[in-house]
């Protein structure tokens, strides 16, 4: 009897009812039975969650999730460098990989015509992270094999 991986799928609160579709897109690929689900309240904040995820030692992937929008100011392009350099910071030294799901684009308003576009980029984006998730696991399966 062969027991199913675990993942687990960190996602930002900020700008929830967009980012949620991503964790819709890696639910496609991955039953949400195997699923741990991780709510945190925006990007900068997923680094240190899935520190603590990996350290569990439970899961063959962590999915991380978060939109980092141009509010006026720099700051945008600061958070979203440091989110992604913990990330991955976090997969070399831990050995679990971790997924970015992040997107920060440059040109969103916040109307109808931009919110339905990113839910879909999203959702897309999820499927993503699940497909690499799903790989990494074969390919690292097959080097110890």
């Amino acid at each position: 009897m062969t027991i199913a991986p675990r993942y687990a799928f960190i996602k930002a609160q900020w700008h929830a009812d967009i980012v949620d579709r991503a964790y819709d897109g890696f639910c496609e690929l991955i039953p949400a039975s195997q699923i741990d689900v991780f709510d945190v309240p925006g990007a900068f904040e997923m680094p240190l969650v899935a520190k603590d995820v990996a350290g569990t030692g439970r899961y063959a992937a962590i999915a991380c999730a978060a939109f980092v929008v141009d509010g006026g100011i720099y700051r945008h392009d600061f958070v979203a460098s440091a989110v992604v350099d913990g990330l991955m910071r976090i997969s070399l030294d831990t050995g679990v990989p971790v997924l970015s799901v992040s997107l920060t684009p440059h040109h969103y308003q916040e109307t109808d015509h931009h919110n339905a576009i990113y839910r879909d980029h999203f959702v897309e984006k999820g499927r993503e992270a699940a497909r690499a998730a799903l790989m990494i696991g074969k390919t690292r399966m097959a080097l110890v094999a």
